[in-house]
């Protein structure tokens, strides 16, 4: 569960963007969705493998 502790007088709209930044913090949302379609192994390799190919070119290009 989430806390946010209010200061005395402090506005709402802060306190909210306080919640929503550890609300996102946490991963809720990235880990439902990642839960609601099944990828087989073999794709998620398969991607992982892809952006790694994609990350090691751009470091190259920066050098």
């Amino acid at each position: 569960m989430i806390i946010v502790p209010l200061k005395e007088g402090e506005n709402i709209e802060k306190a909210l963007k306080k919640f929503k930044r550890k609300y996102e913090k946490t991963g809720v949302v990235k880990e439902l969705r990642r839960r609601q379609e099944f990828r087989k192994p073999s794709v998620v390799k398969r991607e992982r493998r892809l952006h790694a190919v994609y990350v090691e070119q751009m470091h190259r290009l920066e050098d």
